[in-house]
């Protein structure tokens, strides 16, 4: 893996990564609509131990939420690893580099760059997410800011973004995976996965181009919660293949029968991530499902997790 940073970033999931850790794992969470820690506290108990970073959504789908590297501060003062997100819809590039300061300041060595959802308000998209990417790695590698004025004690940090191997044009998804880390990513965040078919012919591909040897690959996770959740994901969310036999599954049980069948599908799915060569590690999205995340650890055997200091 050809991923090494010229600065020695020391976030625990850059070294869960490299070192070869059980599983490495990362888990979604999105900061509460209000000003309460204890919110952000309470979810945080069920993930601290079980997975090695969480990461802090941007006002994921136009939702205002308390500011990721907020919710991100509350997250290491309860013992645990943020992924701090930034989306270029909201902010231009002075005020993206001043937050990237301040976070990395205050000891985040993680962030994912994202394009962001489209909302009713104005976006503002000064840059996108891979001049977003690159700029994150000048500051870190280069120390320079994007007007290249010199950084005064250069940030650390493990630059991270998205991918989606289910979107159209699908024959450009490799494409688009390879312009990410020519910009710089040093890992990538996989779409919700369900087909399986699909993905691993964009797993091979993307191991016949020699990507997965130039950034690590962790492939997403969502359990169901519901046969509802499956139909709209189907229907109603775009980018997003989930083939019938998922809802299938899910079909004829009472709601606890239906949610253990949906984490039982995402165990087996996570079984099959650990097996297949270019994907390192497990994205999971437990969306307001915080509370299964040790049950679904225990379950796929990857415990204990792998700690650094």
């Amino acid at each position: 893996m050809s991923t090494e940073t010229n600065n020695n970033c020391h976030s625990n999931l850059e070294k869960v990564l490299k070192g070869g850790g059980i599983l490495p794992s990362l888990v979604s969470w999105a900061p509460p609509r209000g000003t309460d820690p204890a919110e952000v506290k309470e979810k945080a108990k069920f993930l601290k131990g079980n997975v090695d970073s969480v990461n802090i959504t941007d006002n994921q789908t136009a939702v205002v939420r308390m500011s990721s590297w907020a919710a991100s501060l509350l997250i290491l003062e309860e013992g645990l690893e943020p992924n701090y997100q930034m989306v270029c819809r909201d902010r231009n590039r002075l005020a993206m580099q001043v937050d990237i300061l301040g976070g990395a300041a205050m000891g985040i060595k993680n962030m994912l760059c994202l394009s962001g959802d489209h909302p009713d308000a104005k976006g503002v998209f000064d840059i996108d997410s891979i001049q977003l990417i690159a700029m994150v790695k000048q500051m870190r590698d280069d120390g320079l800011f994007l007007s290249g004025g010199e950084i005064e004690h250069p940030l650390k940090m493990f630059i991270g973004t998205a991918s989606n191997p289910f979107a159209e044009p699908y024959e450009w998804r490799v494409n688009g995976l390879a312009k990410k880390i020519e910009a710089g990513a040093d890992f990538i965040q996989t779409q919700c996965i369900y087909n399986m078919d699909r993905f691993r012919e964009f797993i091979h591909v993307a191991n016949e181009e020699g990507l997965t040897d130039q950034i690590y690959i962790l492939s997403g996770d969502t359990p169901m919660k519901s046969i509802g959740m499956a139909r709209y994901m189907k229907t109603k969310v775009p980018g997003m293949d989930v083939p019938d036999e998922i809802i299938d599954r899910l079909k004829g049980g009472d709601k606890k029968k239906v949610a253990d069948e949906g984490i039982k599908i995402g165990c087996e799915q996570i079984e099959e991530f650990r097996e297949l060569e270019g994907v390192h590690g497990v994205y999971m999205m437990a969306i307001e499902w915080e509370h299964k995340v040790p049950e679904i650890a225990e379950q796929v055997k990857v415990l204990p997790r792998t700690v650094f200091d």
